[in-house]
């Protein structure tokens, strides 16, 4: 399962790049392309800096690190490198430990073509139990994504 320019495209687009850290909606410090935490594990604060090269290495490693592995050992049926790369796009908003636990990834392992699977993608539009048209156009682009064809 190979995570495909599609997603980190969706990933980079839906995140931005912001080089000095910042509150997103959901009240989390952030910095680079969404990130929340350091590859250490230390999280971002308020006045954390870093350059367009720390960003996009920052991203790269985490997004392989913390969630492409874990979701190849969280994912038990046989799906394509778009519905691998979807589900990564999703788990690197919501948390991998959200994912893991969702109906979505029991959907995809029971059978990843359940057309059901795209109803799953838009039940994670909220932040703080509110509804954001951003996260709204981000999961129905995520969908598209997992249902891609070639």
């Amino acid at each position: 399962m190979i995570l495909i320019q599609d997603a980190i495209n969706l990933m980079h687009r839906y995140e931005g790049s912001r080089l000095e850290a910042y509150l997103c909606p959901a009240k989390v410090w952030t910095i680079g392309f969404g990130n929340t935490f350091y590859e250490d594990g230390l999280k971002v604060k308020k006045g954390d800096k870093i350059t367009r090269q720390r960003a996009n290495e920052l991203f790269n490693n985490i997004v392989e690190q913390k969630f492409a592995n874990p979701l190849r050992s969280l994912i038990k049926s046989n799906v394509n490198n778009f519905q691998f790369s979807s589900l990564v796009c999703i788990a690197y908003n919501i948390g991998i430990g959200n994912l893991s636990k969702s109906t979505l990834l029991r959907l995809v392992n029971a059978n990843p073509n359940d057309p059901a699977i795209r109803q799953q993608f838009m039940r994670w539009n909220k932040a703080k139990s509110v509804v954001l048209k951003g996260l709204t156009s981000r999961r129905e682009a995520e969908a598209n994504l997992y249902f891609k064809t070639a």
